[in-house]
């Protein structure tokens, strides 16, 4: 089992209070050597491999109508070099950002997560990066144009390596298996074959720039070491043992002082019962206060607002007074003539005599006098419910003094009381209080010292994880000989027809793999053979590529992707299986086939039925027709 590269475990899409989960594991919890994704049509199996290319890098995630509505992030839980890892992105519009964390899903208090950029690819702290130094291939370049020619480099991207290990539906059936409809992806397609067998023409600068590159950064990362351990140093902490040591301890102490104090305080409780009628007593004289204060507050604020509405029926008196004294003043208009014919009118004539029209009265004087009475009368009932309020409020506010001090007299009654039962209990109180200050003080150094100490430990960490990768790069500069292209692609050629006579491909003595990389069968490119064949040879050409580059122990993922090789039969598995449990062993491969043989039913993870009465109906299981 090799020690670097990256295995699949487990993919989980959030949703709305639920996920989706797909389990690359067997019955070890390690991830299977192969793992088959069946069902019918438009159920998912696709999508599951685009969301595991998403969240290794992808710029974009599938949008089916049943994942925007439902889907909010995508995890895949992964091995890097051995180590599980999660990496999470958001789903929606497409993140510029992945959050890796060491890990596994649902293990509770994990790292904080490290947050990724995914371009440009060639930043250190991009995630492209981290999945490259997990394959050994970090600070690798890729010519711009052909080998050998004097042009600039762009950093190998993991972007690039995915065209290895994953082989989508659309390169077995559409020409494309080499990108040929995008020149620049089909060269970097070939420069990275080369780079995974080691046998680009630069491969001597690269690895000596990459040597000097490590260098540089494991000075940085030494000296950010003694800077911190420097400084630690003078603060003079103690180791972590001791620390450990007071963290348990002020934990301890902590506890012990909660359990005391409550103690404590039932038993002031119990002892200090005998009181319970001056409590009582207490209680009623404050009742009986409070009850005072509010009756004279009441009457307070009824006498303030009484005032103020007998001085507006005061105004009101004055007002009518000076209207009778108008109407002596200016007698009320008569009316001596028709208003129709203007004849004279007498006064005691109802009509006129010469039209007879009905008299019109004249306007009416108002009954000034009823209403001065009647206003009179309200005045001097305010007049007297006031004068009847202020009488009462000095007795009422005499009351509500008494009543405060008798309260008042009642709780110092308790207080004596219970003095000399209670002055105990508080002096243990405070004592209590004090032990449990300090022991929160000696928590907090000891947390405060460990998050120290464990800043040292991880960068000493990663200086040391620098020092080994150098040391590996070193050796692979000084002792790894240059590998021949044409003996590679003569191994890949010849594994390649073995594959396809294992299969009982017609004439597939004549197949080949050309210096370009193009499968050639029957004397012709690939692009000539029908679908179906096209199909078979697309699925040769990668396994063979995979299963050299693993044999040879090269610098591959170690896992592979196959979309829906639909020409895919019972030689095909049997040829997977044995591969795997024999030089392939520790490889991974997934497979999403609509109908995978019998003879496979055991290397099935998940079969979506499309079926609503025969779960699970489909990727998103509560999505149903």
């Amino acid at each position: 089992m090799r020690d670097h590269g990256i295995r699949l475990r487990r993919l989980r899409l959030h949703g709305e209070g639920r996920t989706y989960d797909v389990d690359f594991r067997g019955p070890d919890l390690a991830p299977r050597p192969l793992s088959i994704i069946a069902g019918a049509f438009s159920t998912g199996k696709t999508t599951i491999l685009e969301f595991i290319d998403y969240c290794l890098g992808a710029s974009d995630h599938p949008r089916h109508p049943e994942i925007m509505p439902k889907v909010r992030a995508a995890t895949l839980e992964v091995e890097l070099s051995g180590a599980p890892h999660l990496i999470e992105r958001a789903v929606g519009e497409p993140s510029t950002y992945a959050y890796v964390s060491p890990g596994l899903l649902d293990d509770t208090g994990t790292a904080t997560p490290q947050r990724r950029r995914l371009r440009p690819a060639g930043a250190p702290d991009s995630l492209s990066a981290l999945l490259l130094s997990h394959c050994k291939l970090e600070g690798v370049r890729l010519r711009d144009n052909v080998p050998g020619a004097e042009t600039d480099t762009d950093p190998l991207s993991f972007r690039d390596l995915m065209a290895v290990c994953f082989l989508p539906n659309e390169r077995f059936d559409d020409r494309n298996l080499l990108f040929e409809n995008a020149p620049m992806k089909n060269l970097k397609l070939r420069q990275v074959v080369d780079v995974l067998f080691d046998v680009h023409d630069d491969r001597a600068i690269e690895l000596g720039r990459r040597v000097r590159s490590m260098e540089t950064e494991l000075g940085a990362a030494r000296e950010a070491h003694r800077t911190v351990a420097s400084v630690i140093t003078e603060l003079e902490p103690l180791s972590r043992a001791e620390l450990e040591e007071l963290e348990r301890t002020a934990k301890a102490e902590l506890s012990e002082c909660a359990i005391a104090i409550a103690a404590l305080d039932a038993q002031a409780r119990a002892d200090t019962t005998f009181a319970e009628d001056l409590r009582e007593r207490h209680r009623e004289a404050a009742d009986a206060a409070r009850r005072a204060a509010g009756l004279l507050r009441d009457r307070e604020t009824q006498a303030s607002r009484m005032m103020s509405l007998r001085a507006t029926y005061a105004e009101d008196v004055s007002k009518l007074v000076m209207l009778t004294e108008a109407g002596s003043l200016f007698p009320p208009l008569r009316v001596d003539v028709c208003s129709l014919c203007l004849t004279p009118l007498t006064p005691d004539e109802p009509r006129c005599a010469n039209c007879g029209a009905e008299r019109t009265a004249g306007a009416q004087p108002p009954d000034v006098h009823r209403e001065l009475r009647s206003a009179r009368a309200r005045l001097t009932e305010l007049t007297d419910y006031v004068d009847e309020l202020e009488r009462d409020i000095p007795r009422l506010r005499t009351a509500a003094e008494q009543t405060q001090q008798a309260e008042s007299r009642a709780a110092a009654d308790v207080d004596a009381a219970t003095a000399h039962a209670v002055t105990p209990y508080l002096a243990q109180r405070d004592s209590l209080a004090r032990r449990r200050e300090e022991a929160a003080g000696a928590l907090q150094r000891a947390v405060d010292g460990l998050r120290l100490v464990h800043g040292v430990e991880q960068r000493a960490a990663v200086a040391d994880s620098l020092d080994a990768q150098l040391a590996g790069l070193q050796e692979e500069l000084d002792e790894a000989p240059m590998t021949d292209r044409a003996a590679v692609i003569a191994q890949v050629s010849d594994r390649f027809r073995d594959v396809l006579r294992e299969w009982q491909f017609p004439r597939a003595d004549d197949a080949r793999v050309a210096d370009d990389l193009t499968p050639y069968t029957r004397g012709e490119p690939y692009t000539a053979a029908s679908s179906g064949g096209r199909t078979l040879i697309a699925l040769a050409w990668q396994l063979a590529l995979f299963e050299i580059a693993w044999e040879a122990r090269s610098s591959h993922p170690g896992f592979l992707l196959l979309d829906s090789p639909h020409a895919a039969d019972d030689a095909v598995y049997r040829h997977l299986e044995t591969w795997l449990a024999g030089p392939g062993a520790g490889a991974q491969l997934v497979v999403a086939d609509n109908a995978p043989p019998p003879a496979a039913d055991s290397d099935v993870v998940v079969r979506f039925s499309r079926r609503a009465d025969q779960p699970p109906y489909g990727l998103i299981d509560d999505d149903v027709e």
